[in-house]
């Protein structure tokens, strides 16, 4: 059950659904790798700052607007997770055609509301 988790977007605010996210996934013994705007921590996580090469992520979720996950788009093709998801305000039929053509599944859900539901 250890999918290795990439969050896109990750803040340091604990009332931002990414931080909650972040802590969530920890008490559910995923896996977590994060990219934010600000160096920290979170529940244990380092958020980086810089698009860094990470090895066998699985599921990317993004907490970005559509404008800001242009700077992404070959980033999350090259790490060649088995699916994105595209959480509330975060949907772009753009990136949607990018993943279909690489074979990426993809969601439109909410990572919070599948880890709660034991769906993610």
């Amino acid at each position: 059950m250890n999918k290795k988790t990439l969050v896109i977007g990750a803040s340091l605010n604990p009332s931002r659904y990414s931080n909650l996210v972040i802590q969530k996934l920890i008490a559910h013994e995923y896996e977590v790798v994060a990219i934010g705007r600000k160096e920290g921590v979170i529940a244990g996580v380092k958020v980086d700052t810089e698009q860094l090469p990470y090895k066998d992520v699985d599921t990317v979720t993004l907490y970005v607007n559509p404008i800001n996950q242009k700077e992404f788009y070959n980033y999350i093709i090259s790490l060649k997770p088995k699916r994105v998801i595209f959480n509330p305000g975060t949907e772009n039929s753009e990136l949607y055609k990018i993943l279909k053509e690489n074979n990426i599944d993809f969601e439109i859900a909410c990572s919070l509301v599948l880890l709660s539901t034991n769906q993610y």
